[in-house]
């Protein structure tokens, strides 16, 4: 069975790594979210490819919920002291990513092969995707005015007020090698528990990957981001509410209408308004345990759909 996985920031990652120990990690694809993607200090910087990476490696730091484990901030430390801009943490071991990206840029190589050679480095067989190899930037509408992501997620800490979601050079994008013929080829396709508006919509921004989402000959299942209305992480609960959507599984299966087959949600949450199949799991990731048994519910729904 091949499984195909439309992924963004840590909940998306601990659900990739669910997959993985569930089935051959060979037959996993993961589309990858690059509108959080920037250039800090010169570095190209790739957030959640890099947290994907570090997840599946087993280097991924889980107690400060980002970036890699062990590491150390000797740099960081001599860029303040040379009054250096130090809102955006870069450590000593993640910096190799980001010069080794640099480098390999220069060499007129894509964010595809140079994602790929990271992969085959860390010893991986899952297949990771970015959504694509041209500059998507996820913009942010607030009330203090046009932010690029980082400097809203990172810099302001999502403070401002949320007025509206836009991708910069989407319209010029194309989707990266292979991501087309992962989603038409998946048995199975999965929609993470990522921030819709933040971390999927980049993806199906790209023109084409919604027209082939919404294709697919595979049943597509989404996991809900909510628990009892709230968001595990990030800022998709504030999000909602400054967009005036209800805190809802609902607003989740409204959001992806057209492109979704099933939704599964939280084993205490409802579905009201749903029209769509769902199933419940507890959709918490706090271990390996959790991680696997939301991967195999939301492969049962699919399952359950297809037939």
């Amino acid at each position: 069975m091949k499984v195909t996985v439309l992924t963004g920031g840590v909940g998306g990652a601990k659900l990739v790594l669910g997959l993985t120990s569930l089935l051959p990690a060979d037959r996993i694809t993961a589309i990858v979210n690059t509108g959080d993607d920037c250039v800090h200090l010169g570095l190209p910087v790739s957030p959640d490819i890099d947290t994907l990476l570090y997840t599946l490696a087993g280097r991924f730091d889980q107690e400060r919920g980002w970036g890699r484990t062990g590491e150390t901030w000797s740099f960081m430390a001599a860029l303040r002291e040379l009054g250096g801009p130090g809102w955006f943490n870069l450590g000593d071991g993640d910096l190799a990513l980001h010069v080794l990206r640099l480098a390999a840029f220069a060499r007129g190589d894509s964010l595809s092969e140079v994602t790929a050679f990271f992969a085959r480095a860390f010893g991986l067989a899952a297949t990771i995707l970015p959504m694509s190899d041209d500059r998507v930037a996820t913009m942010i509408e607030t009330d203090e005015g046009r932010l690029n992501f980082q400097e809203y997620f990172v810099g302001r800490k999502c403070a401002p007020t949320l007025r509206g979601v836009s991708f910069a050079g989407a319209e010029f994008a194309r989707p990266g090698p292979g991501v087309l013929d992962a989603i038409a080829g998946a048995d199975r396709i999965l929609v993470a528990p990522s921030n819709p508006w933040l971390s999927v919509d980049p993806i199906l921004a790209v023109p084409g990957l919604r027209d082939a989402l919404a294709a697919a000959p595979a049943p597509v299942i989404a996991v809900s981001p909510l628990i009892a209305g709230r968001a595990v992480k990030g800022p998709t609960a504030k999000l909602m509410a400054e967009l005036g959507l209800p805190l809802s599984n609902a607003s989740i299966a409204n959001h992806y209408a057209g492109l979704i087959d099933g939704l599964l949600i939280d084993s205490g949450d409802d579905a009201e308004g749903i029209s769509i199949p769902v199933a419940r799991t507890a959709t918490l990731m706090r271990s390996l345990d959790d991680r696997k048994r939301v991967a195999g519910a939301a492969l049962d729904l699919a399952g359950a759909v297809a037939t």
